[in-house]
């Protein structure tokens, strides 16, 4: 298709962008890059449309009408086909609101006689006619003629080489709208399912869309309104200082619903349709709220800029969804506080985010005490003293710098100059700003500046940092520290103190500039824990044998390995004697002091996993394989136990997934009722006895029942 029949076809109502699809994110230079490949007649990528009489939900304001016939949906492209839209037609594109153009490329110039590209600089272009912006050339508002003149009016002589040249640089850019676009299409008879998918496929292979994207454009398959609702909900949250992006949502939903950080394809079925609606409704209606109002009133945290990574939020609102809404008590704020503190300056979230958050959403599931668990993981990789060697050359883009301002607002600290409580300060004018205690200025004359890489780090160093409101910190200008701080302690005489500044004045002379930074260390990091350690009493988790060290020690009356659920190794094949087998060591659990059953693990101890399993239930997932394990107890056992005794979960051992069903004893006898050889169906009982299950006759059950249930 060439480029001007797809932008005539936007224009027709007949070529469309889904609601599913992110919004427009392309940056100047990828527009620059586009316009410079297609001069140049490189290859520029293809296009995958969709032809549909039965289209998803549209983006803009357009509504299909089946009288329309089959439509254009365009699936990949997108970023390219409004780049060009853009820059041709001067407009944004219909299917676009405003909103949704995160970065506008319009304007972009060229010098028609070199064929250099830029945006519009003043300097570069103002008195230079060659410099034209490309869409004019594009609507034809502007020849090389008119340039021609334009030149020779200002005094020069244009030779014929040179008319010739800027004459054929407008017909290529001209003729950009009669290449052919490649596009590949998606028949008709797709589904919208199976268009998603694709564009998931199309799209996994590159690195223009990320996970959480991708978990989007699936969720807004089945839910239309996905995007515009969330985008409502993260403004109301922006407008209370908490700004987030579509990606934190789509981490959100994956928390709540299936307490992970990774495996973002749990989303994309449309069985979560409802789930996801309900669980996005009490996000909505009272868990996001509550965060940010317990952060602003508890953490002191005003807004997101203050935070060194929002996803440190994630298990507070996992947490709190796990609660229904329900308000947190006043021990519970401490702790997921203190947390919180941690993860940020120990930058918990800053690489291996899925992972991380895996681990950290399986203890919020799973833990008595969360965040106290929580808190444990971090000092296992990272020591949670704060020495006064952390701040040294550190500016105020590092984490300290964060629970500096917190810590200052937490004990009610001053602005030097206004008086104003810094937790209180209200109105754009009273915003918070830090500033030099020493000035620069004064400090750059004393050999501090940038030609000295370790003393202007000292220079820079938040230690050297004082917070102020804005409209003082543009009154107070470069005195002297000797003299400002002398005016400060006299006009406040807690302020000095309240935002930990020694108060020695002999320290305030730029001569000692370096003492007062090592004195003003030592305090903060002394101030600073106790802060930490003022907040609550955490214990760290008693230490729990690992499962590999359970596995090692082999089975035993309350332990045994199963290599599969339902697939034999030795036949190749679904082997239901086996699942037989696993309901009968459940039972006969239940009917002595309960234990545990490790599926995927073999006799001796080698972990298998599960894979055989999966495949075998048709590639399931450890949803699926749960579910079909869930229906074989429960037909046997009775789902009421099942639900209330038996525990199924899908730990790693050695980075292999296998599935742990803890048992706890029945309350009463369970009879298994099985079929021998010839179909005949038998009530059997089972116990444990050592590392096996085995029935108990009916002689020996009299006394067994007596002894365990009377």
């Amino acid at each position: 298709m060439k480029i001007s029949a797809a932008l005539e076809k936007i224009d027709e109502r007949q070529l469309f962008v889904p609601a599913f699809q992110r919004e427009y994110v392309w940056k100047r230079d990828d527009a620059k890059q586009l316009i410079d490949s297609l001069i140049k007649e490189y290859p520029t990528g293809t296009m995958l449309t969709w032809e549909t009489a039965s289209p998803p939900e549209l983006k803009g304001p357009h509504k299909y009408n089946e009288k329309q016939g089959a439509v254009r949906i365009l699936l990949d492209g997108q970023q390219r086909i409004t780049t060009l839209y853009m820059l041709v037609r001067g407009e944004i594109p219909p299917y676009y609101s405003s909103g949704e153009i995160l970065n506008d490329t319009r304007g972009l110039y060229v010098n028609v006689e070199t064929l250099e590209l830029a945006y519009f600089s003043k300097n570069k272009m103002g008195n230079d006619p060659r410099w034209q912006n490309i869409t004019h050339i594009f609507q034809r508002k502007i020849r090389a003629k008119d340039i021609v003149r334009e030149l020779e009016a200002k005094g020069e002589t244009i030779s014929r080489e040179r008319d010739d040249a800027m004459d054929d640089n407008t017909r290529t850019i001209e003729n950009i709208l009669d290449r052919e676009f490649p596009e590949q299409t998606i028949p008709v008879r797709a589904s919208v399912r199976e268009a998603i998918d694709i564009f998931y496929k199309v799209n996994a292979s590159g690195v223009s869309l990320t996970d959480a994207e991708l978990a989007l454009a699936q969720i807004s398959g089945y839910w239309p309104e996905a995007r515009d609702v969330f985008k409502r909900k993260l403004s109301e949250l922006a407008n209370k200082g908490f700004v987030f992006k579509l990606d934190f949502v789509v981490y959100v939903l994956l928390g709540c619903l299936y307490h992970l950080g990774s495996e973002m394809k749990k989303l994309h079925d449309a069985d979560n349709n409802r789930q996801i609606r309900a669980a996005w409704k009490l996000l909505d209606d009272q868990v996001l709220d509550y965060v940010a109002s317990v952060m602003r009133s508890h953490a002191f945290v005003d807004h997101t800029d203050e935070i060194n990574s929002v996803y440190a939020l994630i298990p507070i609102i996992v947490y709190c969804f796990n609660k229904d809404g329900k308000h947190l008590t006043d021990p519970e704020i401490r702790k997921l506080v203190k947390w919180f503190y941690y993860s940020q300056i120990r930058t918990r979230y800053v690489s291996q985010l899925p992972q991380k958050l895996d681990r950290d959403l399986r203890i919020i599931k799973e833990a008595s005490s969360p965040f106290d668990e929580l808190l444990a993981v971090i000092k296992e990789e990272r020591r949670l003293e704060i020495t006064p060697d952390e701040f040294v050359g550190r500016s105020i883009s590092h984490p300290l710098f964060g629970l500096l301002r917190w810590f200052l607002k937490s004990r009610n600290a001053v602005c030097f100059t206004t008086g104003v409580a810094l937790r209180q300060a209200m109105g754009r004018k009273y915003a918070l700003e830090n500033d030099h205690i020493f000035p620069y200025s004064k400090l750059k004359m004393q050999g501090y500046g940038q030609e000295n890489r370790l003393k202007y780090s000292l220079a820079q160093e938040l230690t050297n940092r004082a917070i102020l409101t804005q409209v003082a910190n543009r009154a107070k200008g470069a005195m002297e520290a000797k003299a400002y701080l002398a005016e400060v302690q006299a006009r406040f005489p807690n302020a000095l103190a309240l935002q930990s500044v020694p108060e020695d004045t002999q320290l305030w002379e730029i001569e000692n500039y370096e003492t007062f930074l090592q004195r003003r260390r030592a305090v903060l990091a002394e101030h600073l824990n106790a802060f930490l350690s003022d907040i609550t009493d955490t214990k760290p988790p008693e230490a729990a044998i690992t499962l590999e060290e359970i596995i090692t020690q082999g089975e035993d009356d309350e332990l045994e390995f199963k290599s599969s659920l339902r697939w034999d190794t030795v036949q190749k094949a679904v082997n239901k004697k086996l699942e037989e087998v696993v309901v009968k060591t459940v039972t006969a659990f239940a009917n002595s002091q309960g234990g545990t059953l490790l599926i995927g693990v073999k006799d001796d101890g080698e972990t298998l996993g599960l894979e055989a399993d999966y495949l075998s239930l048709g590639g399931a997932d450890r949803d699926k394989f749960e579910l079909h394990l869930r229906n074989l107890l429960s037909a046997s056992l009775g789902g009421a136990f099942v639900s209330s005794k038996v525990k199924i979960t899908f730990p790693e051992v050695s980075e292999i997934e296998i599935c742990k069903v803890d048992v706890q004893p029945s309350s009463k006898p369970i009879i298994l009722t099985v079929k021998d050889k010839n179909g005949v169906q038998q009530e059997k009982f089972y116990v444990r006895s050592g590392n096996s299950s085995q029935e108990i006759s009916l002689a020996e059950m009299p006394a067994y029942l007596a002894d365990r249930f009377l």
